[in-house]
């Protein structure tokens, strides 16, 4: 079936059997026709030619021995009509031409098929490498969209604090371990806490800090928190329940996961004015 000279993709496919001769004469004049407008196709022409012109000699020429024909001479008893037969016989190459070009074809296939498959390993390669590109932009997006959300979510619990009727304001002074720290709290028994610190100590391994409310009973525990590497919180916590009125609020060490009751130094205290 002759190819379409529109094909571009069914002409790039003719270059190896061009190179030996292999095609038919309307799809050889459409490769030669096509030929000198693509720099692809002329390329590989160029870089097969020593491959095909070298596979033309790879099938060794093979010719019958010397006395061949005095054998079968004698095989046959020397009738006349053997005698004839073999006589007819050319002294001729033992391996058939169109043998030779299958042979050549079949190893030049397999070299160009070679190529290709290099070549569709580097594809292949650049592919997954831009898929892996794409997956951690996803990613990426993926972890800006939740900090975006979360910090949407912590901006409105912190209006709802801050507007809430029975806020208390809680100044916090650093301590002996920490005189350099600060805090402020905002506390609302109904809708939660929230808690900004500076220049807080960095933390011991296995060590975190916790926030308590102090009563008259007990400290009662509002939550853990770790500073940044500068030594900054910015913390939400909801309201503890059933807190007896609280005096005051304080931060301590813990080890991680925190204790039922304050163990370490105060790092930070400060007095509730509030309800």
């Amino acid at each position: 079936m002759a190819i379409d000279p529109g094909n571009n993709d069914g002409l790039h496919e003719l270059a190896p059997l061009y190179v030996i001769g292999a095609l038919p004469r309307a799809d050889r004049d459409a490769f030669e026709a096509h030929l000198p407008t693509c720099a692809q196709c002329q390329q590989e022409v160029r870089a097969l030619s020593p491959v095909g012109e070298a596979l033309a000699y790879a099938a060794p020429d093979v010719e019958p021995p010397a006395d061949l024909r005095r054998r079968v001479l004698a095989s046959v008893g020397g009738t006349s009509s053997a005698r004839a037969v073999v006589t007819a016989m050319p002294a001729a190459r033992a391996t058939s031409p169109l043998w030779g070009l299958a042979t050549a074809a079949s190893l030049l296939l397999a070299v160009v098929l070679g190529g290709y498959a290099v070549q569709l390993r580097g594809r292949v390669a650049a592919l997954e490498g831009r898929l892996v590109e794409a997956l951690a932009r996803v990613d990426a997006s993926e972890r800006l969209v939740a900090e975006a959300r979360k910090a949407a979510s912590d901006a409105q619990v912190s209006l709802v604090v801050l507007t809430a009727p029975d806020m208390a304001r809680v100044e916090l002074a650093g301590q002996a371990v920490a005189p350099g720290a600060s805090a402020r709290a905002f506390w609302s028994r109904s809708r939660g806490l929230v808690f900004t610190a500076s220049n807080l100590p960095a933390l011991p391994p296995g060590r975190t800090y916790q926030v308590w409310i102090v009563t008259a009973p007990a400290p009662v525990s509002a939550g853990l928190m770790k500073p940044d590497a500068n030594g900054v919180v910015n913390a939400i916590f909801t309201s503890p329940a059933n807190v007896a009125r609280p005096t005051a609020m304080a931060v301590t060490i813990e080890p991680d996961g925190g204790v039922p009751a304050p163990t370490g130094a105060m790092y930070l205290v400060g007095a509730i004015a509030g309800p």
